[in-house]
């Protein structure tokens, strides 16, 4: 076994972290890049720092990643590493046992919020960075959030609120929190659910929060020992929970569905028969074993270290479809595609309402899913290179759901550069290649920034 294989999956190959810094200005585009892509797009993930091994893929510290577009030119693409109290070496539990909520890794999301560009990771505060991605502080909404704050907080397309909630490892486990669209944190209310699950995303409807409290639990005996301190409980159950958006509502009506785990959600809506339809990427008891093992590098149920050739990594998840009907008290559940699945993502001025696309990473390309037809195809990017999540941007004068283009950072694992692909999301064509000047590893979440309007 050589040195390279011999180490963990998340830190070789695509995954393997860059070692510097970089700004470079006017990148090589193959293509044409569309007029009306006018902004930033900035895409975050876990970049440990140079000898580095924090024992799990999910703990490296965050590096963002950000490419400026206008006028048809890549003006310059930048990679910096949130600088966090962690980063600084600061821990996140004190000697006396207090949680610091600012020494995290802010690793997962970024995303913006009136005007405020945020790098956001589940077990602490987010934390605000410039637009050029330099790191300002840890973000606390003016001492308004007292508990964590999800990486996947939803904005409402219609009242343009911040949806978001925060988790712990006490009591209370888990809280809900709304911000204006002005940026004010100004509802906060704990939800009674029974224990410390790793509650990572959840939904929003026109009308009502949809809340995961799924078998995956946080376990203190694990606590310490590097990687991530949740592991697999059967007896913990597996329900989706529905409370109303109402001011002050904390009631939630619980429904029972078979165990599983679900990292990220697709989207969901009330239908016209007013059930709550709910299409996330779903993984049963052992392909959440098998994706753990593989990305922390640590036993799985058999206790063989999960290894996994670079390349060959694909996530036993597929699309699912929950519906949730309050007059009869049941769910149904069902498959909606038979192709490995995650990281998926739609128009987002469709979030909460009924939506006939979802776009996901699959395998090696990116998959493009209607829900209407029930049928999907893919981009594929073969051999060595591996798209990562694929942000829709809207087209300015669009008119159907999938007029616009899919963002994607490509990571290569034979070590050469990355790539900023641009695909047309009706056909997923390619309408532009952006070539990078380094490396670019696997990662997590971005968003695209458009520049703002300056009006006359």
């Amino acid at each position: 076994m050589t040195n390279e294989t011999a180490l963990p999956l998340y830190l070789r190959g695509r995954f393997a972290p860059v070692p510097e810094e970089h700004s470079a200005a006017d990148l090589t585009v193959r293509g044409s890049l569309p007029p009306d892509l006018d902004g930033r797009y900035l895409r975050n993930g876990p970049n440990p720092l140079p000898g580095q091994d924090k024992g799990h893929w999910f703990t490296g510290p965050g590096m963002l990643h950000g490419v400026r577009l206008r006028n048809g030119r890549a003006e310059w693409y930048r990679n910096r590493w949130v600088r966090t109290r962690e980063l600084a070496g600061h821990p996140f539990v004190r000697e006396d046992f207090t949680i610091d909520l600012a020494a995290t890794p802010a690793n997962t999301h970024v995303i913006r919020h009136a005007d405020k560009v945020l790098a956001l990771c589940e077990v602490g505060l987010p934390y605000w960075v410039s637009p050029s991605l330099e790191t300002v502080g840890p973000y606390d909404f003016e001492g308004r959030l007292t508990t964590a704050m999800t990486a996947h907080p939803k904005e409402d397309p219609a009242t343009g609120e911040l949806h978001l909630f925060g988790t712990g490892f006490a009591p209370p486990y888990l809280t809900y929190h709304r911000v204006t669209a002005e940026g004010l944190l100004l509802d906060s209310r704990p939800i009674d659910v029974p224990g410390p699950t790793m509650m990572h995303d959840f939904a929003i409807t026109e009308h009502h929060i949809v809340w995961l409290d799924l078998p995956v639990v946080f376990d203190v005996a694990l606590a310490g020992r590097g990687g991530m301190p949740h592991r697999w409980d059967e007896e913990y159950g597996a329900r989706l929970g529905v409370m109303s958006r109402t001011a002050g509502s904390t009631e939630v009506r619980w429904y029972d569905v078979d165990p599983c785990y679900v990292f990220h959600v697709g989207n969901a809506y009330e239908d016209a028969q007013g059930r709550i339809v709910l299409d996330a990427v779903r993984y049963d008891h052992a392909g959440f074993q098998k994706a753990w093992a593989d990305i922390g590098g640590s036993a799985g149920p058999s206790g063989v270290i999960g290894v996994v050739e670079p390349g060959h990594f694909q996530a036993p998840a597929v699309l699912h479809r929950w519906i949730l009907d309050p007059a009869s008290g049941r769910v149904t559940e069902s498959p909606l595609d038979d192709r490995a699945a995650e990281f998926p993502t739609h128009n987002a001025t469709l979030t909460g309402r009924p939506n006939r696309y979802l776009y996901t990473v699959s395998g090696d390309g990116i998959a493009k899913h209607d829900l209407t037809r029930h049928t999907s195809h893919v981009h594929e990017t073969p051999g060595s290179r591996f798209a990562g999540e694929a942000v829709f941007v809207a087209a300015a004068d669009g008119t159907s759901e999938d007029e616009g283009w899919l963002l994607s950072l490509v990571s290569n694992d034979d070590g050469k550069a990355g790539e900023l692909l641009v695909l047309d999301a009706a056909d997923l064509s390619v309408q532009a290649v952006v070539e990078l000047p380094h490396p670019v590893p696997a990662g997590f979440h971005g968003s695209w920034l458009p520049a703002p309007v300056h009006r006359p």
